[in-house]
């Protein structure tokens, strides 16, 4: 009798485990956890920390498991509640976080040129220890997104439940609920660091996180690269907000170039600009065709001084410029095209009488190799990491089949540019102590400084718990030294306060 009652709890313990585990095409699947011990060099003194890369199990309503959740988490040793923790994303959608994780806050970073003047080229690639590793201030956990990564769906799982505005921010709060729950950090600052789209999620979450029944109140965000209305980054015909938001960027990109603004600072040009485009150039871009002969020549001669692009160019554009043609046309003469994510960057392309770049992004093809490379030798190498399956850097798929619905499926909805800016309001105005650090790069030309500005001045956003903080480099900062180091330090700041 006692023999059967152990062996019916022994087979009941069994099934219990295989129900709990996940099933990845019909076969069980074990969360994979690699921990290593590390310490990082401040000075004279030495802060241990152990490195986390693990696998979350994410479940549907059901309790299923339907995807394994990559993340790495750095976590100071003997730290307690008051110890901060960042959750820290990149964008896409479709991006892993590579990005931030190697580029800017991960305790070893890659260096590509930081005056954006060489490619990256073939391995052998720079890197260093961070001299700004944040782990003292914060620990920081980076996640891969469902797809990205080393994530991905299993068992019955499906894409579609994951690659969508809702549907991710969704999953992204059901982790952080968990890793809470599992590290006994709820008491903890908790803060978000996102960039791009990851600005985009990071709005998001942090109003999803307020709800469901288990919420979390933030203490602030870091949005690099701001992306929560995307009527003002969207460069498209007919996109009046659109010409408006990036004209102080181009100008700025011009005056980079020295094709614009020429004998000003920097500052000084763009405060120009920002001037003219609220109070002349928004107003002319309204009146269209019934702008008078006088009205339209003056208009054209702002452009050609802002931009730095030829009076017939103008004309032609109808005073309208889209960035990609903005790209191809500032240094045609000398047979380069500017980088989209950072205007400093030139590429080279054969095909110098196309209206926009053909290449692709030279600001992206000339730093990726570096990136992917040494993150995949840093997971093997310094984080024990064995993986059977490719990590992603970035999943072109998702982009082409993300649900940007903001409505439940069967609910009447109508295409619309992205805005997330009113879910940031609300979690804003029902937490009081939530603030937000905007960082913005004078010569990104996908999400510009500008629109950061116009997105954060209206919405019913509380402006008193907004700070913005400008850089000489583009949408990934970072990638400039000197702008590393000024980053690093507003966020160090930002999170002290």
């Amino acid at each position: 009798m006692i023999q059967k009652t152990l062996k019916n709890k022994l087979l009941l313990t069994i099934s219990c485990l295989f129900i709990s585990l996940p099933v990845f095409y019909g076969q069980v699947v074990s969360p994979k956890k690699f921990v290593t011990q590390h310490g990082w060099k401040n000075g004279s003194k030495t802060v241990l920390y152990k490195a986390v890369g693990s696998e979350t199990p994410l479940t549907n309503k059901d309790g299923d498991t339907t995807a394994l959740l990559w993340t790495v988490s750095y976590l100071k040793a003997n730290a307690d509640n008051k110890q901060p923790v960042s959750f820290v994303f990149n964008g896409g959608p479709g991006s892993a976080s590579v990005w931030l994780h190697m580029g800017f806050l991960g305790p070893k970073v890659v260096r590509v040129d930081s005056e954006a003047n060489q490619d990256d080229g073939a391995a052998p690639y720079e890197w260093t220890e961070n001299p700004d590793f944040l782990i003292e201030q914060t620990d920081l956990v980076f996640i891969d997104p469902v797809g990205t990564g080393y994530s991905r769906v299993v068992g019955k799982g499906k894409v579609e439940d994951y690659w969508g505005l809702n549907e991710d921010a969704a999953s992204i709060a059901q982790f952080i609920r968990r890793w809470l729950t599992e590290n006994g950090r709820w008491l903890s600052p908790k803060y978000i660091i996102g960039e791009s789209f990851g600005t985009t999620r990071a709005a998001a979450i942090a109003e999803t996180l307020e709800g469901d029944g288990q919420e979390v109140a933030l203490n602030g965000l870091v949005l690099i690269s701001q992306a929560l209305d995307y009527a003002g980054s969207t460069s498209i015909d007919d996109n009046i907000v659109s010409y408006v938001t990036y004209l102080p960027s181009m100008a700025a990109t011009s005056w980079y170039h020295k094709k614009a603004g020429v004998g000003k600072t920097l500052e000084s040009f763009v405060e120009e600009a920002r001037q003219f485009a609220y109070n002349e150039y928004v107003s002319a871009l309204y009146k269209g065709n019934l702008l008078k002969p006088a009205e339209k020549e003056k208009l054209v001669q702002k452009l050609v001084y802002f931009t730095g692009l030829s009076e017939n160019y103008i004309r032609l554009s109808n005073c309208r410029i889209l960035i990609p043609r903005y790209q191809k046309e500032l240094l045609r003469d000398a047979g380069l095209t500017l980088g989209r994510l950072d205007g400093r960057f030139k590429g080279s392309e054969a095909d110098n009488i196309s209206g926009r770049p053909t290449l692709g992004d030279a600001s992206g093809y000339q730093t990726s190799g570096a990136y992917t490379a040494f993150f995949n030798h840093y997971l093997k190498q310094d984080l024990n990491v064995e993986q059977s399956i490719p990590y992603l850097s970035d999943n072109d798929n998702i982009g082409n089949l993300w649900n940007w619905r903001d409505v439940p499926v069967g609910q009447y909805w109508e295409p619309v540019p992205v805005n997330v800016t009113r879910r940031l309001t609300a979690a804003m105005r029902r937490n009081s102590d939530l603030k937000v650090l905007v960082a913005a790069g004078y010569y990104d030309l996908i999400t510009p400084f500008f629109d950061a500005e116009y997105t954060f001045s209206r919405n019913g956003i509380p402006s008193d718990r907004v700070q913005f903080q400008y850089y000489e480099a583009g949408h990934m900062m970072y990638n400039h030294q000197p702008d590393f180091k000024k980053l690093a330090d507003d966020i160090k700041i930002f999170l002290a306060k």
